[in-house]
């Protein structure tokens, strides 16, 4: 499975994701990071983007963390 180096950026005004090496992205949310809620909204905007099923993103590493490793 590809693993993805995931920086994330809570609270911001608009939601994108911004690629920054090979594997390494940038995401902006709305969301804040509270109850979960920022990690719902990565999946949610990573599913999109790539065009894979919510239930395939897994949060590997850094579930409560700024920066997080993401499989496939």
């Amino acid at each position: 499975m590809p693993q993805y180096i995931i920086a994330v950026k809570p609270g911001s005004s608009q939601e994108k994701i911004v690629q920054t090496g090979d594997n390494e992205y940038t995401v902006y949310l709305r969301a804040k990071p509270h109850d979960g809620e920022a990690n719902t909204a990565l999946i949610k905007l990573l599913s999109k983007h790539f065009n894979v099923p919510k239930t395939s993103v897994t949060i590997t590493r850094g579930a409560k963390s700024h920066v997080k490793t993401i499989e496939f």
